[in-house]
């Protein structure tokens, strides 16, 4: 059982059945997919050389734009302290660039949410929430956050917090996923965002049974 059916519990069943099988990770094996992003943008622009600082560690970019050709990698794992992990590789290609998203899951069942390390190595930690809409789509939302900073882990107050919320869809007649992702800051207000929608890479998916 993945770490997301675990913590959704009842709720897991009621995603669109596309959904289910993303974030199941049936017989261990990755979940790959190539898409574009439609849009890509930051506000305010005193926040870029913070975002181009960033990238070092693979957590966030300053450049934005329309049209991006996106790639995502899960990859289900065992951390070496024995717990279920999920390897988050997102990809965004601007022209010879690539710029990544990279984070690092797993389950806190004492608390019951997913434990999400945002950089590589990591900087940023998020509690995350996740949650089933009515229409069967998926839900995830930030809470509480911290900075890493080598072995420390140091609270955020909330107005130095970028809290996320991503709606994740299965369109039916376009037969692909669609993915918003919003982040706002209490005082600036959205800070970054993207959306876009994708396709599972055919060979990333082999059926055992």
């Amino acid at each position: 059982m993945s770490i997301y059916k675990q913590i959704m519990g009842e709720q897991f069943d009621q995603l669109h059945e596309k959904l289910q099988e993303r974030y199941e990770f049936p017989h261990g094996k990755p979940f790959i997919a190539s898409g574009t992003m439609t849009s890509i943008k930051s506000d305010p622009k005193w926040l870029r050389p913070l975002f181009k600082l960033a990238v070092r560690w693979k957590f966030l970019f300053p450049e934005r734009g329309k049209d991006i050709p996106f790639k995502i990698v899960n990859t289900p794992q065992i951390g070496p302290n024995g717990e279920k992990q999920i390897h988050w590789e997102r990809i965004f290609y601007f022209g010879t660039k690539e710029r990544h998203f990279n984070a690092l899951m797993s389950l806190n069942e004492e608390r019951q949410v997913i434990k999400d390390y945002l950089g590589e190595p990591h900087l940023f930690y998020s509690d995350l929430l996740l949650t089933a809409t009515s229409d069967g789509h998926l839900k995830i939302e930030s809470k509480q956050q911290r900075f890493i900073c080598g072995r420390w882990e140091i609270p955020l107050p909330k107005v130095f917090q970028g809290l996320a919320t991503v709606i994740e869809k299965y369109l039916q007649e376009e037969k692909c996923y669609s993915i918003q992702v919003i982040v706002k800051n209490p005082l600036i207000g959205t800070v970054f965002s993207y959306e876009g929608e994708f396709k599972r890479d055919d060979i990333s998916y082999i059926r055992n049974d």
